[in-house]
């Protein structure tokens, strides 16, 4: 008799005890819509991310110089860069679609940004690690980046939207 009252009492506890800590957790608070797109241009407008000041249509060479200095930077940099604004493709997840833009001045990336799914886990998920790949990625000046711990399906599409932006910066 002690031992099944003993082993009710032990039960009841445990049972409250785990119903105390699910009502003690509240759960996370989720943005409903998508955060804002960076205006990586500066101008105080909507970025158009696929469009590139130092964008040369396609079959017209010239042989002038560039108009100053700060446009041939990028090029003449060594790191073979050009200076504008340039959009990766996107990078499909489980998860959704990750797409990076990146703007070069003087022949190094100055700002990244991302576009990414703001839906279930990925609410909580991806705004932080894109926030720390962007910092990486300014940092890094490649698509070299470190994945985000708990976000690797979203850090492996990042690094592979970036590379494209990169790959489109340097033709």
């Amino acid at each position: 008799m002690r031992r099944s009252t003993a082993a009710a009492v032990g039960t009841l506890t445990g049972a409250a005890l785990i119903v105390g800590v699910r009502l003690s957790v509240s759960a996370p608070v989720v943005p409903s819509a998508a955060p804002p797109a960076v205006d990586l241009s500066g101008s105080g407008q909507k970025a158009d991310p696929s469009a590139s000041a130092t964008k040369k249509p396609a079959g017209k060479k010239t042989t002038s110089p560039p108009a100053s200095e700060e446009e041939s930077a990028g090029e003449a940099g060594g790191s073979g860069l050009k200076n504008g604004i340039f959009k990766g493709d996107a990078a499909k997840n489980p998860y959704g679609t990750i797409q990076v833009s990146i703007k070069i001045e003087g022949g190094k990336i100055v700002a990244a940004d991302a576009t990414y799914p703001v839906t279930d886990d990925s609410a909580t998920i991806n705004p932080p690690a894109i926030k720390s790949l962007n910092e990486e990625t300014v940092k890094a000046q490649s698509a070299e980046v470190d994945a985000v711990s708990g976000a690797t399906f979203t850090s492996g599409s990042y690094a592979k939207s970036l590379q494209a932006a990169i790959d489109q910066a340097t033709q």
